[in-house]
């Protein structure tokens, strides 16, 4: 079935990897996050999560050194 065709798809890609320098687009940065992109911007509005920077108008981008330095300063478990 198409279910089965999906879960042997998804399993077979590599697990995403956090470079450990460059820039993060969106989709990049919610692959390592535990939660959704309407999160990602409130918590951005909040300061909790690292400020993106604006490369262009249309290009927004984080550095993947903050994403990592984030994701080490979250307590276990959550």
């Amino acid at each position: 079935t198409s279910a089965v065709t999906a879960a042997v798809f998804l399993a077979s890609r590599p697990a995403p990897v956090l470079p450990d320098t460059g820039f993060l687009r969106q989709p990049q940065v919610l692959a390592f996050v535990p939660f959704s992109k309407s999160t990602l911007w409130r918590r951005i509005g909040e300061r909790t999560f690292p400020q993106p920077v604006k490369l262009s108008v249309r290009v927004t981008v984080w550095r993947a050194e903050d994403v990592r330095h984030w994701i080490a300063s979250q307590p276990p478990g959550g």
